[in-house]
């Protein structure tokens, strides 16, 4: 990983012995255009999304820059990252052909408050940019770096526990704000035993809940038993595959281990840590402040990071002696 850059291409481009092109994806189909070696007009080809499709229209555009005289010695493809994550970028890898996913914030656009947005001019701007990434210019464009199946998998479960809060989270508001509607304040919806305390709840005019507005609430009740249980059982497979490792094998489980020893730092946080941050190869300290917030993104501007700083929260140092 120490030869990836992510803002430049570290591979000398010899373009006319490179197929170039790029993917504007969406769910049912995609836009190939390219730039071909020999080829005076520059292919736009729209295909159903399917890549063994992608592949063979690949190899024909090589095929014709070998017919203009022209041998091809390398493919490179790139699309803006999506919902569509890494896949096809691993899948074209496989097969030989060099795949690169493109970072959407790092592409720079018009600032016009009214532009005009085809599929056609998003090819165009992504060509723009890849081919300045390619040549090794800088501010071009800026890479993902493609994660393996394991690596991806491994971040799962953190994930889907801090989705799984933001829906407990959700709908504790969501009964707060029902029972704050009736008057109602003196019941704690994260109680265990709120649930049973509806029979006997009374609104502030003194009269019982509403059949329907009882029944709403313990249906919220029952999403967030759901939630909780599906939350406890994310935490307790995660301590079980702990546990399994040997104390001496090393890999994520042995740092997840080692971090959690560290005061104030739980299993979950030296588990976000070593899956989504320490498993990144970032390049240098100001990637990784970037990464953190501490410093504005290539995008943003000049002041960002410093306003992101001095908008943070500052722990008061104890009074002097």
């Amino acid at each position: 990983m120490s030869s990836f850059d992510a803002s430049r291409s570290l591979t000398t481009l010899e373009q006319d012995n490179t197929v170039i092109a790029v993917i504007e994806m969406s769910q049912s189909r995609w836009l190939v255009a390219a730039v071909v070696p020999g080829v005076e007009r520059q292919p736009l080809k729209r295909i159903d999304a399917n890549e063994e499709a992608l592949l063979k229209l690949l190899h024909r555009w090589r095929n014709e820059a070998g017919q203009a005289g022209r041998e091809i010695k390398r493919i490179a493809v790139a699309y803006e990252a999506g919902r569509d994550g890494f896949w096809l970028a691993r899948w074209l890898q496989a097969r030989d052909i060099e795949a690169h996913v493109i970072h959407p914030t790092s592409v720079a656009v018009s600032r016009e408050h009214r532009r005009a947005k085809t599929d056609r001019l998003d090819t165009e701007l992504l060509m723009r940019a890849f081919l300045g990434w390619l040549r090794g210019e800088k501010r071009h464009c800026s890479m993902a770096a493609i994660p393996t199946v394991e690596e991806e998998d491994a971040r799962r479960p953190n994930r889907e526990r801090e989705n799984l809060v933001t829906e407990r989270t959700r709908i504790v508001n969501q009964v707060k704000a029902i029972l704050a509607r009736f008057g109602i304040r003196t019941l704690r919806p994260t109680s265990r035993k709120a649930e049973g305390k509806l029979e006997g709840l009374c609104t502030a005019e003194g009269m019982p809940l509403l059949e329907n507005t009882r029944a709403e609430l313990c249906r919220l009740f029952a999403r967030l038993c759901v939630v909780r249980e599906q939350i406890r059982a994310i935490e307790q497979e995660r301590l079980r595959k702990l546990a399994a490792v040997p104390a001496k094998e090393k890999g994520p489980h042995a740092m997840v281990r080692l971090l959690a020893r560290v005061r104030g730092m739980g299993v979950e946080t030296a588990d976000m840590l070593v899956n989504e941050v320490l498993s990144r190869h970032l390049r240098d300290r100001k990637a990784v402040a970037r990464y953190a917030g501490l410093t504005g993104a290539p995008d943003e501007r000049a002041d960002a990071g410093a306003r992101k700083v001095l908008h943070a929260p500052v722990t008061p140092a104890p009074d002097a002696a």
